[in-house]
């Protein structure tokens, strides 16, 4: 199959980051230029809720609506509403196609661990309310994630960068919730990540590029620069995506027509509203 026709789908990246400000609009046509055929675009908090569904809409992508748990000292006291009034206002809006990115982050020192669950909690409960699928930050914090989407019932979505145990992954699959595959999978040192990629049944994997967050290895000048704490010799983007890709058929002995069906049709039973923006 030609790389022309590939699904290949970036189910999460920050394309209005500062990052991309420069020059974001080649940025797009290089992911176009690398088939990509759709791209997730997460909002972090309520001050870009409007800036993510309408870079969405000018490019033809799709986004989630959530309060990040790296914003929730900065996201006010009214984000839950703001969180609430947005997604109404848009529920019929095709291109929104999840509640996200929210969850929990217990690696970055200082951030409030119980108001980061009462976000969590909130969030999740509007997830439900509004039948959306969820996008899940859950660095270092796997279980407690994963206890309230029990809690609160909601079932489907991706847990985006998962780098838990094997446990822990068959537990998002048990809810319905696939696991986001991307830049740390293409580093050799990355065992457990790498063994997940390689053994995890084949409708549990999506792809992205967390563009501009997580690099995969090329761009650092050298193979150890970013356990070394090296800066990357080239910023992320969706266009790397479908070359991580390549990581990932390598671990699983898939050719690239595999990979991409087989990740495409996981990221649209993940997140059932992208089916139409396929079509």
């Amino acid at each position: 199959m030609a790389n022309a026709v590939l699904p290949w789908i970036d189910t999460h990246c920050h394309l209005d980051a500062a990052e991309f400000e420069a020059d974001r609009d080649a940025v797009v046509q290089r992911a176009r230029d690398a088939c990509l055929k759709q791209i997730v675009l997460p909002a972090v908090a309520p001050g870009n809720f409007e800036t993510v569904r309408e870079l969405a809409h000018r490019h033809g992508l799709s986004y989630a609506l959530g309060i990040h748990p790296l914003y929730v000292h900065d996201a006010g006291a009214n984000a839950v509403q703001a969180l609430r009034d947005s997604l109404y206002r848009h529920r019929d809006d095709a291109r929104l196609v999840a509640v996200g990115e929210i969850g929990l982050d217990f690696f970055v020192p200082g951030l409030d661990r119980a108001l980061q669950e009462d976000l969590l909690a909130a969030q999740l409960a509007l997830a439900r309310e509004l039948s959306l699928p969820v996008l899940l930050h859950s660095r270092r914090s796997v279980d407690r994630v994963l206890m309230h989407l029990r809690r609160a019932g909601v079932r489907g979505g991706i847990a985006h960068a998962f780098n838990g145990s094997a446990q822990q992954a068959h537990a998002f699959l048990d809810l319905d919730v696939r696991l986001g595959f991307g830049g740390a999978m293409t580093y050799e040192r990355a065992l457990q990540i790498r063994r997940l990629a390689a053994g995890l049944p084949a409708d549990a994997l999506v792809l992205e590029t967390d563009a501009p967050d997580i690099p995969p290895q090329w761009l650092y000048r050298r193979a150890d620069g970013r356990a070394e704490g090296e800066p990357t010799g080239a910023r992320n983007e969706p266009a790397e995506l479908p070359r991580i890709a390549l990581t990932l058929g390598g671990l699983r002995g898939w050719d690239a027509a595999e990979t991409a069906a087989a990740t495409a049709a996981n990221a649209r039973a993940a997140l059932p509203r992208l089916a139409d923006l396929l079509a």
